[in-house]
């Protein structure tokens, strides 16, 4: 095979010319390997604690409740304020909008709150949402893959995330126990000439090059990263006990990557185990902003998160070890049937894979702890988007996959979830065109002037509702930001107290201008879904890079349009609605400015220079993080990391 020593070669020897051979069904349509027996453990499996400490079936209940009570109330308040003796038609769909636009933004209220709870009442949350971090060997003897499927990515970013983590290990003096794996499905041939130059060279470069450094490069991208993930698992899983899986944008530290191995090797019943990824130092002004409000919102998230969900968490791709054995017994994926966009490859596999996993009687964990997991943000806005609308159609494709019989019903409300945090965006944008539309034709706006002699709740309690559903949809960040200026050390990391809410400041704003750009963007492509329209497999833009103002009018006209659109008919006809509308309205017609300036590398590197929304690892020397990801102005290649030469007799904690 091509894996071995790096004899550099296509994999036409795989089944199928590309990949594993299908698996077979039975005929209730459940994979072969899945058999009833099975299925019957994981749901008893992944239910279970896996300490005394856990008591899931309390936590989930009550997640539930106040889930669904804050749900209710919301949407009572909602049909008070519609009607008072009964519901039209169209204030019928306005209320059904409603229902479908909120329940994400009510989760992860939820999970914010309990997550921050959880951090501030208990010594160490690890023993509150991940009570097996404790339980871990001295020393793994475990062999171990590190994987990254590849396709036409930059080189520089590729080797110099592998070079530094596999050095890393090697200065734990564990390096010798790891082997690392360059996936290659890349159709450019400069880029694949260029992936199997640096491998030789880092080969020659170390002592064990040709054993543990190795490069495979498929002729096909069936099943994209997935197939490609899945062609080496079923090739050379069987030598390995662990797989570490990275994306090109990822990078990890060895220590993490140790420790994770560590707890995996006293814990036989996970099958995945995730580290808590954040992005890396970055001179992209968008992704400054964004990664900031991600950092602060995204750890009490998980926590909140993990207190409920115990062992069946969801799965995000990457910066993950994964069982090899049990990843290629149970979590190989078919095709789904139909055709794209709904039908065929699963692009948005790591939700399903962890599904099969806990079917499987596995579980799937995350340890929410940062420092020593990293990715990198995308650079502006439209590729923001782009990404966003890849994973949109992939969620979308787990309507197919709800009614089969092997999940148990954690995996089920998991793949349910992911399908609504693209639901709600048509769902509002259709609320809004109404609610709109009621307001011009001079039927919705009188309703809330007269409520209060007509039975029905006045402005007042319209005005609530309005403020109570904005501090839900923003109170992640806002609890994120007062956890880290409540925690000593924490507030430290971030420079004090005025950078914290400087930054805070900052990204809420700009998180409030995108929000209606993004989810206009989820809207128009959801529906799109419906007639065919898909996203193209193509390699990712990582780099900073100006966007131009003819490609953000290209870009964002749809966005543009509708707010003047929106805009110039409420100030026509129905003024009063104008402020309720104003926080939409803004970010829309502000999109193709807002769009330019972002991705300028000069204001990145501005940013950057004052410290603002700067992350702790670029306060701290010496920091062990990745290379701060290149602005538009960098050659390729800065700050590359030299060869590492293999360490040894390094003591490991």
């Amino acid at each position: 095979m091509a894996e071995r020593s790096m004899r550099v070669s296509t994999d036409s020897s795989l089944p199928n010319g590309t990949g594993a051979a299908s698996l077979g069904r039975t005929a209730a349509g459940r994979p072969e390997h899945l058999h009833s027996q099975d299925i019957h453990t994981a749901s008893d499996s992944c239910e279970k604690p896996s300490s005394s400490h856990e008591r899931i079936g309390w936590r989930r209940a009550a997640f539930a409740t106040l889930c669904g009570g804050t749900w209710l109330a919301a949407v009572a308040t909602m049909a008070a304020l519609l009607a008072g003796d009964g519901l039209a038609p169209v204030e019928s769909l306005l209320l059904l909008c409603f229902c479908l636009s909120i329940p994400m933004v009510v989760i992860g209220f939820w999970n914010s709150v309990i997550g921050a709870a959880v951090m501030l009442a208990a010594r160490n949350h690890l023993d509150v949402v991940a009570p097996f971090h404790r339980n871990r060997v001295k020393r793994s003897s475990a062999r171990v893959a590190i994987v990254m499927p590849v396709f036409n990515e930059d080189t520089d970013r590729v080797f110099r995330h592998l070079q530094k983590l596999l050095a890393s290990l090697d200065s734990l003096g564990v390096g010798g126990r790891y082997e690392v794996f360059l996936l290659s499905d890349s159709t450019d041939p400069e880029i694949r000439a260029d992936e199997q130059r640096r491998l030789r060279a880092w080969q020659c470069a170390d002592a064990d090059g040709a054993a543990r450094l190795h490069y495979r490069h498929r002729t096909e991208n069936q099943g994209y990263k997935a197939g490609n993930l899945w062609a080496f698992v079923e090739t050379r899983g069987q030598d390995f006990d662990y797989m570490v899986v990275l994306d090109a944008d990822s990078a990890m530290h060895g220590r993490t990557v140790d420790r994770l191995v560590r707890i995996m090797d006293a814990n036989p019943r996970l099958g995945i185990l995730q580290s808590l990824a954040v992005g890396m130092p970055t001179e992209s002004a968008f992704a400054r902003l964004f990664q900031f409000g991600m950092r602060h919102g995204m750890l009490v998230h998980t926590v909140g998160a993990a207190w409920w969900q115990g062992g069946s968490c969801p799965y995000w791709g990457h910066n993950a070890v994964i069982r090899t054995d049990a990843f290629k017994q149970f979590c190989h994926l078919e095709p789904l049937p139909g055709t794209p966009p709904l039908g065929g490859d699963i692009l948005s596999h790591d939700q399903v894979e962890a599904a099969l996993m806990r079917a499987g009687g596995y579980e799937v964990r995350v340890l929410p702890v940062e420092g020593g997991s990293y990715e990198e943000m995308p650079p502006t806005l439209p590729d923001f988007i782009k990404r966003d609308l890849r994973w949109c159609q992939g969620n979308m494709q787990y309507l197919k996959l709800l009614g089969k019989p092997w999940f148990t019903g954690m995996g089920r409300v998991n793949l349910t979830l992911a399908i609504l945090m693209y639901t709600g965006a048509p769902a509002w944008l259709l609320f809004m065109i109404l609610g709109m539309s009621q307001a011009v034709i001079g039927t919705f706006g009188p309703q809330l002037e007269m409520g209060g002699f007509m039975g029905r709740p006045g402005p007042e309690v319209a005005i609530a509702l309005f403020v109570t559903m904005m501090g839900i949809t923003f109170a992640p960040k806002l609890i994120g930001y007062t956890h880290a200026l409540l925690d000593p050390s924490r507030r430290r990391a971030y420079g004090g107290a005025l950078h914290v809410l400087g930054g805070g400041l900052a990204e809420l704003v700009f998180s409030m201008l995108i929000a209606p750009v993004v989810m206009l963007a989820q809207s128009v492509f959801v529906a799109g879904l419906a007639l065919g329209r898909k996203v193209k497999w193509e390699a990712q833009v990582r780099d900073g890079h100006r966007v131009s103002w003819r490609d953000a009018v290209t870009g964002m006209w749809p966005q543009t349009a509708f707010g003047l659109l929106a805009g110039g008919l409420l100030a026509a006809f129905a003024p009063a609605v104008l402020p309720w509308a104003a926080p939409v309205l803004i970010g829309l017609l502000l999109a193709v400015p807002m769009t330019v300036v972002s991705s300028s590398p000069r204001l990145g590197r501005r940013l950057a220079r004052l410290g603002v929304c700067a992350i702790p690892e670029e306060r701290r020397p010496g920091a062990p993080v990745p290379t701060r990801t290149r602005g538009a102005g960098d050659e390729p290649g800065t700050g590359q990391a030299g060869f590492p030469q293999r360490a040894t007799g390094s003591r490991v904690d």
